[in-house]
């Protein structure tokens, strides 16, 4: 039965990716519990599995004292010398009190525990694997839909996108790969939860790091997203690089890479806008694509206002404000728009 046990082990490590000193671990502490229910649940005792043979002893822990108050946890000091006379006051002694049946029954009892410690380490890896892609993209099957709610497969366990993190007007259906990302991984007693969103900002982001090599090569820098999911997005970059076109490179040849990106987010639209250090010049392009005047600003209060000629000033404030509401947000500046004169 002992060989018998040392392979079930290394085969379930095999095919569950778990090490071994999990589950051995696990079943010391359950055949501690199975021990003090059959045999004696006052004793303090210590399972010790040997991990190549599989031979399975208990042994009582006592304590080396002058004089004995509780036989289940002490040992007076002659006794104790008897087994070794090496032993000391305050010395732990490991007695053996292995049960001639103890096998059969410990197999019984430490299997429900065993097959907990199990779930809880697989709980704990796929938790320990999904929490790396916090603030990454995951791709997935639609697997059902419930109460507004979309389920995705991705692999070992399925990710929620919630309602809220759904852009408004889009659609899912069954059996539909989904890109979104990973807003936030929970850990409970149903086990590892995964929510993503395909509304927050750093799913453009990580998008634009996808679909652009300058970018993941560090060559450009996003240096800021604002987005109203679904609709519209202005997105801030920088080249490191004088020979390299920030703006260029996003939008890629014949338009490219940014019509991938829109087209992932069911054509919404994208603003790619050149950063610059000086507030002015940012403002003037987060405005784009309207044309700008000139651009006033208070460091103090950090407000800008920006002139543009009277035809643009539709353009510039945007259908419902959107534009400058956007350009404010991707800034963080408050923006005052006039026209000339």
């Amino acid at each position: 039965m002992e060989k018998g046990l040392i392979e079930v082990l290394s085969e379930i490590c095999d095919e569950r990716g778990l090490s071994p000193d999990v589950l051995f671990d696990a079943l010391e502490d359950a055949l501690v519990a199975a021990y003090k229910k059959n045999f004696n649940s006052a004793q303090n005792v210590e399972v010790v599995i040997d991990r190549d043979k599989g031979n399975v002893q208990v042994f009582a822990k006592k304590t080396v004292v002058d004089l004995v108050f509780e036989e289940q946890e002490e040992i007076d000091l002659e006794d104790a010398r008897k087994i070794n006379g090496n032993y000391e006051l305050g010395d732990v002694v490991n007695i053996e009190v292995t049960p001639r049946d103890f096998g059969r029954i410990s197999a019984m009892t430490a299997k429900q525990v065993v097959t907990q410690r199990i779930r809880e380490a697989e709980r704990g890896i796929i938790f320990s694997e999904y929490t790396e892609k916090t603030n990454d993209i995951i791709s997935g099957k639609i697997e059902r839909i419930e109460r507004g709610n979309v389920f995705i497969d991705i692999g070992k366990i399925e990710a929620m996108l919630p309602e809220k993190e759904q852009p408004r007007g889009e659609a899912y259906e069954l059996d539909q790969m989904l890109r979104c990302y990973v807003s936030e991984v929970r850990s409970g007693t149903r086990g590892t939860q995964i929510i993503v969103s395909r509304t927050h900002p750093g799913l453009v982001r990580k998008l634009f790091e996808t679909e652009v090599p300058e970018i993941a090569e560090g060559i450009v820098e996003i240096k800021g997203v604002a987005r109203e999911a679904g609709s519209r997005t202005k997105i801030a970059v920088v080249s490191n690089d004088p020979n390299v076109d920030a703006q260029g490179a996003c939008i890629g040849p014949k338009g490219m890479r940014v019509q991938n990106i829109s087209d992932e987010l069911r054509n919404e639209k994208m603003d790619i806008v050149k950063w610059s250090e000086d507030p002015a010049e940012f403002i003037t392009a987060s405005l784009s694509p309207a044309e700008v005047l000139s651009t006033e600003i208070n460091e103090e209060e950090k407000t800008a206002k920006v002139v543009v000629p009277e035809a643009q000033l539709s353009l510039a404030i945007g259908k419902s404000g959107q534009n400058v509401r956007l350009a404010a947000r991707l800034t963080g500046w408050k923006i005052d728009i006039v026209t000339a004169g």
